[in-house]
């Protein structure tokens, strides 16, 4: 595996001075264009740099697609705008599912949906005619179709407010026990281990190691096969030093007090997805680097989880709900758009949410990929959420568009959300003609914002008890902010060891935020007060081209 090392970090250098040289080119052609420091330094170290993360793996990778086509209209679908399709469409996926996968196509029309779309099986894709052509009409909302959904921190808080979507991506076995839990008013847990967070075994323990590494040394290769997903487990320790850790270490992190934050503390263990690549005796390669050191305090193993959703998406279609006001903040009814759960190297391309609560979600979704996404119509509190430990995913050419109607009174709008631990996750060439940049809060870190252009009229949230708005190596790079309004736009007073690069001229509003950390964050900013003119344009395709 030495040998596969420096080959791959020869690739890396060659490609660097590659992207450097064109890039540099790119300067000379034009004069307001700029390369900064931060990305030649990162072009040197770029598992281990410590204010930008490595995200060039982000996002969902193909696999070929088995030959079984289905159509809806076959199993009584009728797209007439009137008659119920969701018993046909859920026939067809269930059909697709129980042959091992399949694509099941909804043609050009209107099909009403009075239920749940759920694509529950490996390898089945919902495929509609393009998103200017298939329509699902939906009339009624989650808490309708599956029950009132309680906070599990408490309060009258409706957990549809960030959680299900009426196409709802997730494992069937893992789908019937979320909503046996709402309706027993057990409020579950909902990521990758189970209702009450117990649904896993130790595979092996795991020596220690370094952020950036490819390859482990495990004590027992023995359940490990290439190919096969598996959960990178970390506990904390009684000092907190693995929250310190994302956030970047250092007097800050530990100056602060973690103990009565228990929404955080809830969020821990960490929890992270991933494929075995090879095993060859006791090392192990994975098919990303390491998003943290593994230390012998934080219990590091890698152990099993509940069946995952893999290779499946949805296509070519819009989800229109029946228009109804936007609820009171933490209210919402469930009128949600598309969400994957525990799904793992999974898509959403081409497809569009109107007059939704919630429209895009990612739920303990790790390596998936929403591209050629919109969030249109009434407005939304959530257009893209990103929670209960979602990594390495990538949402691109995404669109939120200006509401249609003025926002009721008591409502909030947030806009790309994060939160959770969630880590490694990318939003590219965005248009947001409304909404913010919302961390909120839960130690999210090591996520990228890139080359987006934002109408910055929203607000970020967060309980207090979920802890710091960031951890360490969060970026936003190239930002085109339209109204000239902060709001978590600049990082380098807010966010540690992260870097904001490439941003025009803001300025404070209403919800000015102070730092979490106290002392130097070291945080880095270069060419701000400039519109694209940062050289690469793009941080995430920069990082692919290496």
């Amino acid at each position: 595996m030495s040998n596969a090392r420096f080959t791959r970090r020869a690739l890396l250098g060659t490609a660097t001075a590659v992207a450097l040289g064109a890039a540099t080119g790119t300067a000379r052609a034009a004069t307001a264009a700029q390369v900064p420091s931060l990305w030649r330094e990162f072009t040197r170290t770029p598992y281990t740099h410590p204010q930008i993360p490595y995200i060039g793996g982000a996002g969902a990778r193909r696999h070929p697609r088995r030959p079984l086509v289905l159509d809806v209209r076959r199993y009584g679908a009728v797209a007439d705008g009137v008659t119920d399709s969701a018993p046909a469409i859920n026939r067809a996926i269930a059909a697709a599912g129980r042959a091992g996968g399949g694509t099941v196509l909804i043609p050009p029309g209107t099909f009403r949906i009075d239920d749940v779309i759920r694509v529950g099986h490996s390898g089945v894709v919902l495929r509609g005619a393009g998103s200017g052509r298939t329509k699902l009409y939906a009339t009624r909302n989650l808490t309708e179709l599956i029950g009132v959904y309680g906070s599990r921190y408490g309060g009258d808080k409706s957990s549809w407010s960030w959680a299900g979507g009426l196409i709802w991506l997730a494992p069937t076995a893992r789908w019937d026990s979320l909503v046996a839990a709402i309706r027993a008013k057990a409020w579950p847990f909902e990521g990758w281990t189970g209702n009450k967070r117990d649904e896993w075994r130790q595979l092996t323990t795991v020596e220690p190691a370094r952020q950036g590494a490819w390859t482990v040394t495990v004590a027992d290769p023995s359940q490990l096969r290439p190919g096969e997903l598996v959960l990178l487990r970390l506990s904390d320790d009684s000092g907190h030093t693995l929250l310190e850790h994302m956030a970047g270490g250092g007097p800050g992190p530990e100056a602060y007090y973690w103990d009565d934050k228990t929404k955080l503390l809830s969020y821990v263990p960490y929890e992270w997805p991933v494929r075995v690549a090879h095993v060859h005796g006791r090392k192990v390669t994975l098919e990303r680097p390491l998003p943290l050191d593994l230390r012998p305090e934080w219990n590091p193993q890698l152990t099993t989880h509940v069946e995952e959703l893999t290779w499946s998406g949805v296509e070519g279609l819009t989800l229109e709900a029946v228009e109804t006001p936007q609820q009171p903040h933490l209210l919402d009814l469930g009128y949600n758009g598309v969400v994957l759960q525990c799904a793992y190297d999974c898509w959403v391309d081409d497809v569009t949410v109107r007059h939704v609560d919630n429209g895009f979600g990612l739920v303990a979704a790790s390596a998936c990929t929403l591209r050629r996404t919109t969030v249109a119509g009434r407005g939304s509190h959530h257009p893209y959420f990103c929670r209960e430990g979602s990594h390495d995913n990538l949402v691109e050419d995404f669109t939120i568009e200006q509401r249609t109607v003025p926002a009721p009174a008591n409502t909030q709008l947030h806009g790309i959300n994060v939160e959770g631990l969630s880590s490694y996750n990318v939003w590219s060439r965005g248009d947001m003609r409304m909404g913010t940049f919302d961390s909120h809060r839960g130690l999210p870190f090591a996520n990228v914002r890139t080359d987006i252009t934002v109408n910055n009229d929203g607000r970020h949230g967060g309980d207090a008890n979920a802890g710091p708005l960031f951890g360490a190596r969060f970026t936003h790079w190239n930002i085109r902010v339209t109204n000239g309004r902060a709001g978590l736009m600049k990082l380098d007073q807010l966010a540690p060891y992260s870097a904001t690069v490439g941003l025009n001229t803001v300025t404070e509003f209403d919800q000015i935020d102070v730092p979490d950390f106290t002392g130097d964050l070291h945080t880095r900013l270069e060419l701000y007060g400039t519109t694209d003119v940062v050289r690469p344009r793009n941080l995430y395709e920069a990082q692919r081209r290496l």
